[in-house]
């Protein structure tokens, strides 16, 4: 579909409508027309939400400016008025939400995928869209359902520049110890437009790297959840005098962090440190982590007096059952953790970040504190690759028929097994047709234990699969 011919019967590409968000490829399956349209829709939806102001704002992908000027175009053709942010970072569009007194925000984003690849998170009302919510803007689109500005007026665009105002809300509130020097790898993402000004106003000596907003992504890919993506985090910090490192994927609403010596604390680890910290202040409140996490959060959350609860993983998902539980703090393995306690509740990598380094001055040997959190042995993530439609066919299916002995079975979100000495977890992931999986033990006997009881079970359903341990 070429960016400037009209769509034809209202139609839009159905595999762009993902469970958490809109993701396409960039002049194939998002395209300037495809993108005013669903921001036609997403205008509609706001008005019958009576909502009259969206904020928005793109990352640092080549075809954010466009996106979003289409964007824009469809939002006012509804009526609605549209505050553009610019370029801006995720949970900068979310603090817009708030501080702007919108309750709604729609991020032009492609987050951690490939450079070709564009998308919209949305927010309206103060709700993060997800599942039904985006389906219901395609079936606006192809219904017609649409509202016009000849009944409404067309709505207004103005811009607005809240970087700095984001910056000293969070250096209002948070508050070093002591100076540090930290060393921040940004991808070239739009969080490189940021980091420096923030830590900077915390306090630290911030020394750069790949801080330059380039949407060719030239050095690495901006996703820290792949480890391979530290490594020049890692040898930076070898090899100068940082005392701790922070990476951010390419929208800047994750977190990655390495040690001095190179060691990465993946998310869930972070998450024990962020909740022995909030629940200073919250005695007795919930802390919600995904099915992914480790297993060490439940009795440590519990030991410092804290309600763990477990929960299904996606960012959308967490944010509803933190309104539900009235949550203080929220993590996922993923990278995304969401402070209430403190801060607005979405998932914001850069005050994590800043939230990190305020435990951290405490301290005068940051890793140490760091090192010393509970560790487990535990495999990354690992995919079954299937057709569409088939792993969650076949989740459902093992949910009813699978027997695993010794084990308690939690089917919350697919099935995480829990052992006395370790966990396995298999889900059907939202985004693309794999079957997620990820082990955690005691010890590596224990780990391979896990492994071979899952591959039974999974090669008994479905012989045909391949498995990638």
């Amino acid at each position: 579909m070429h960016s400037n011919t009209p769509l034809s019967n209202n139609n839009v590409p159905k595999e762009i409508f993902k469970a958490y968000d809109i993701r396409g490829i960039v002049g194939k399956t998002l395209t300037p027309v495809i993108v005013e349209a669903i921001g036609h829709a997403l205008g509609s939806e706001a008005v019958a939400r009576q909502q009259k102001t969206i904020c928005i704002g793109y990352d640092g992908r080549l075809s954010g400016p466009e996106l979003a000027s289409a964007l824009s175009r469809g939002i006012r053709k509804a009526g609605v008025d549209v505050i553009n942010l610019g370029l801006v970072a995720t949970p900068v569009v979310y603090f817009a939400a708030y501080h702007l007194k919108t309750d709604c925000g729609v991020m032009v984003t492609g987050s951690h995928n490939p450079p070709d690849y564009n998308g919209l998170k949305m927010v309206l009302g103060g709700e993060t869209l997800s599942g039904e919510t985006i389906q219901a803007l395609r079936q606006r689109i192809e219904n017609n359902d649409l509202n016009t500005h000849e009944s409404t007026g067309q709505g207004a665009e103005r811009s607005y520049h809240i970087d700095d105002e984001y910056i000293t809300r969070i250096s209002s509130h948070i508050k070093l110890d002591r100076p540090m020097k930290i060393t921040v790898d940004c991808g070239n993402g739009v969080a490189g437009a940021f980091a420096r000004k923030l830590y900077e106003a915390l306090g630290c000596e911030v020394e750069e790297l790949f801080c330059e907003v380039d949407g060719h992504f030239p050095n690495h890919h901006p996703d820290p959840s792949v480890p391979e993506n530290l490594t020049d985090l890692i040898n930076a910090l070898q090899k100068g005098n940082a005392e701790i490192g922070l990476a951010f994927d390419g929208d800047g609403d994750r977190l990655g962090v390495v040690t001095k010596e190179g060691n990465i604390i993946y998310p869930d680890r972070q998450l024990l440190l962020f909740a022995e910290d909030a629940l200073k202040r919250e005695p007795g409140a919930t802390i919600i982590y995904d099915v992914k996490s480790t297993r060490n959060l439940a009795p440590w959350i519990k030991a410092r007096g804290g309600n763990p609860l477990m929960w299904k993983t996606g960012h959308s998902l967490v944010k509803a059952k933190m309104k539900e539980t009235g949550a203080a703090l929220a993590g996922e393995m993923s990278g995304h953790t969401f402070f209430k306690e403190r801060w607005y509740g979405f998932d914001d990598g850069l005050y994590a970040g800043a939230r990190l380094l305020e435990i951290l001055s405490r301290f005068d040997d940051p890793s140490a504190v760091l090192n010393a959190l509970p560790d487990s042995i535990s495999t990354p993530e690992q995919h079954i690759q299937m057709q569409e439609g088939e792993p969650h066919a076949l989740i459902a299916t093992l949910q009813q028929t699978a027997i695993f002995e010794d084990a308690e079975v939690l089917t919350i979100d697919g099935l995480r097994v829990e052992y006395a000495d370790g966990f396995g977890l298999m889900r059907p992931s939202n985004t693309t047709p794999v079957i997620v999986l990820r082990f955690e033990a005691d010890n590596a006997v224990a780990l391979q234990r896990i492994q071979d009881c899952f591959s039974a079970v999974i090669l008994a359903a479905a012989p045909e699969v391949k498995l990638p341990f």
